[in-house]
Order: structure tokens, then sequence, then C-alpha cells
């Protein structure tokens, strides 16, 4: 039996890139998925919609639930936890995944901008987990993951995106925080980071374009490091800021060539929050 038959977990941001990695991973390890983002209709330029990856899902002989939702709105997250409950009969996982980005100073950046980072990302974190947590509660082996880096003080990371620094910090910040909060309830809290950037849509739009994908890996290694984490039980792996390429070789993982986008590249860029010579 598949280790994650009968199991379900929330995927926030899973109609593309590596949520929808994430949704495909645990679904083929059996897990029933609840595809929860605002993409319910195709984009020009952006495939990949929340019925889309059902129909992947469920091609895998995989169960889902495409929900969409905007996380900003306590109401519709509730909604979708309910949904979900009624469905798959309760939740093991939650995967705040939905991410907003502008890498834009202080002086110039719209505060609309600013607003929406905030709501997707921190806020995002909180609203969701605050969600899900009676039902975590209930769960054998419950995990919720944060997709946000290990906090560095460094004026490098501040200086030319502070606000976007400020949002995905503050992610992780809850996930130290939860994670004693919840340690009574067994619920394991973590953040997973990539060590490289991975070929998304976001990368393509905010360094300006798929060359960039030359240099960066597939989502399929977010997902890999995701699977070993929410593996992990008993609350032995909780509190961690980690990333992807660290938790992997931890765990015995050390041929990461299969994940380059370009085969045998070796000259990957570092994600941003990620000290290079680490």
């Amino acid at each position: 039996m598949a280790k994650f038959t009968n199991k379900t977990i929330i995927i926030t941001g899973a109609s593309r890139g590596i949520g929808r990695e994430f949704a495909l991973k645990f679904a083929k390890e059996g897990a029933n998925i609840v595809i929860a983002a605002k993409s319910a209709e195709p984009h020009p330029k952006l495939p990949g919609t929340i019925f889309s990856v059902a129909e992947e899902i469920e091609a895998l002989g995989g169960k889902a639930l495409p929900f969409q939702v905007d996380i900003r709105h306590q109401d519709q997250v509730i909604k979708m936890v309910e949904t979900a409950v009624d469905t798959f009969g309760g939740i093991d996982g939650l995967i705040n995944n939905a991410g907003a980005i502008k890498l834009m100073g202080v002086e110039n950046l719209p505060l609309k901008r600013f607003d929406l980072m905030h709501e997707i990302n921190s806020r995002g974190v909180f609203v969701c987990s605050q969600a899900v947590l009676p039902y975590l509660k209930k769960s054998e082996n419950p995990h919720i993951l944060n997709l946000s880096p290990p906090i560095d003080l460094n004026p490098i990371w501040f200086k030319n995106h502070a606000a976007y620094t400020l949002t995905k910090y503050g992610m992780s910040m809850f996930t130290i925080g939860m994670a004693e909060e919840f340690k009574s309830s067994n619920i394991a809290v973590n953040s997973l980071w990539p060590k490289t950037i991975i070929a998304t849509a976001a990368i393509e739009f905010e360094l300006g374009g798929q060359s960039y994908f030359k240099k960066a890996r597939t989502p399929e290694i977010m997902a890999d490091a995701a699977y070993e984490i929410f593996t992990t039980e008993n609350c032995a792996l909780t509190g961690q800021t980690l990333i992807d390429e660290a938790i992997l070789k931890e765990r015995g993982i050390t041929d990461l060539d299969k994940y380059a986008f370009e085969a045998g590249t070796t000259d990957f860029i570092t994600d941003l929050f990620v000290d290079p010579t680490s």
C-alpha cells in the first residue's frame, strides 16, 4: 500500500509550478489531493488550472478535489476546508505553497502590491493553518509545510526587496512559532526552500524570461523533498527551515542530476535567501 493511501493533503497554489508537482507526487503515493487555487479558467500565458491538475491526478488513479479559493478571504478558506472534510473525511497535511512576489524596493513598490504579498504569503499561512488545525489534531501524522526560506538577516536580502523579504520571513517565523505551539498536538510544522532557482512562471516573469531555466532545476526536487518531510513521523522533524538539496542528501538521495531543467547543467543560479557558498 502506498504511504499516503486514505490521507488528504491540501495544497494551495496547486494549479501550476511547484504546487502542481507537489500534487502529482503525493497523488502517486495514494493521497487525496485538494487542489486549492484561484486558477479555474485557462490563462493565455500561464498553463494549468485546478481542473487540469485534477485530470492529471485522476489519470494517475488518484483522487482530487479541485477547489477555487482566494486565500485572502477567510470565509473561502473555511469553506474549502469543510468541503475537503466532507469529501474525504479528514485532513492530514497542508502545504502553504501559494505565493505572491514583486522584487522591488520600498521607494517604488505600490502599497497595493505590498498588501497582496502580505495577504498571500505570511497572512495566508495564518489563515490556512488556523482553518485546518482542528482536523490535523485528529490525524495520525499531521504536517504543515510552508514554502519559505531560512531567516538570514544579512542586509543583502533586504536592500532591493524588503517588502517581499518581510512576507517570506514572516512565513518562516510562523513555522518556528507554530511548531512549538502545535508540538503538544503532534503536528509537525516546517519550511522548505530551494537551493537553486526552480523553472516556474515566477522565475520566468520576475527574472525576465525562460533563458534562466537553463540554470534552474525542475519542481520535482521540491516535491521529492516535501515527500521526505511528510514521511517523517512523530514530530521527529519540526520547526525547521529546510533547503531541498540538504534534506534529500540527508535522506541518502545524492544523485541530483535528474533535477536539472537542462541535462548536464552544473552552474545553477542560487535562489534568493540562500548563501551561494553554503
